[in-house]
């Protein structure tokens, strides 16, 4: 028997946000944001999934109802402070879906709730990320805020005309440099990577100017527990074109008929 949603404590209400309240969720996907981005990326995925799957989206420190907050620029802290705020949730099977440096923060909050709690995912949805040990790290305080907007622009992200006001860009920036630095910052060996027992499955735009295809599959190096991939067309976001295909998908794995 299905059990009742789970009340949320006030650090788990901090960290997430609870997309649609549940009856009787049989498993939870948790959603992490790309770098800059917020709990508002994944606002309308509960419409697109059955009822059994609980979706609940990380609310970052320095973006949306947490923008007076100081964003985190360092992964330790920042999957350390999630997994902590997450634990109560665990008394239901979940799964983590993240996007672009999302994926890494779902990487690193697994391997602490395996760690920590020998709790771990039933899978783990990396999209449009290189496996943490590749790719070059952007200097992102070389870019003035023009050049950083014209970059995000040209990686297709969603809602980028915001940036042309600048009072919204002076709110929105400042969470985006510190994401890129938090990437630039985490940057492991491959030896440092503990595989983790969640399965993976990899998800990227086949036109992606930032994750090749073949970087994408390398994430099978960092998982004992099977691994699988995607290609969509479409470039770093094309998740926001291919909605309805991803979510089945996501339905197809966590709800199996």
């Amino acid at each position: 028997m299905a059990l009742p949603a789970t009340t949320l404590t006030a650090d788990t209400t901090r960290w997430f946000r609870r997309q649609a309240r549940t009856a009787a969720p049989r498993v939870r996907l948790v959603c992490f944001p790309h770098a800059g981005g917020a709990a508002s990326l994944y606002r309308d995925w509960s419409d697109g999934l059955p009822s059994g799957i609980e979706v609940l989206a990380a609310r970052l420190p320095g973006r949306q109802d947490r923008f007076r907050e100081t964003p985190l620029e360092h992964m330790d802290e920042l999957a350390d402070r999630i997994a902590e705020a997450l634990h109560p949730l665990l008394d239901l099977p979940y799964a983590f879906f993240g996007h672009s440096l999302g994926s890494d923060v779902a990487y690193e909050v697994a391997r602490r709730l395996e760690r920590d709690h020998g709790s771990t995912p039933e899978r783990i949805f990396v999209s449009g990320a290189q496996a943490p040990h590749l790719g070059e790290p952007v200097d992102v305080d070389s870019y003035d805020d023009p050049a950083l907007i014209a970059e995000i622009q040209r990686l297709g992200a969603p809602h980028t005309e915001l940036l042309d006001d600048p009072e919204l860009a002076a709110l929105l920036l400042p969470s985006l440099r510190a994401d890129y630095r938090l990437s630039a910052r985490y940057r492991p060996a491959l030896a440092e990577l503990d595989p983790v027992r969640a399965p993976i499955t990899a998800l990227v735009g086949d036109a992606d100017p930032l994750v090749p295809v073949d970087d994408a599959l390398q994430w099978s190096h960092l998982t004992t527990g099977g691994f699988n991939h995607r290609v969509y067309p479409g470039d770093h976001f094309y998740l926001e074109r291919h909605r309805k295909a991803l979510l089945r998908l996501v339905q197809a794995v966590l709800l199996p008929a």
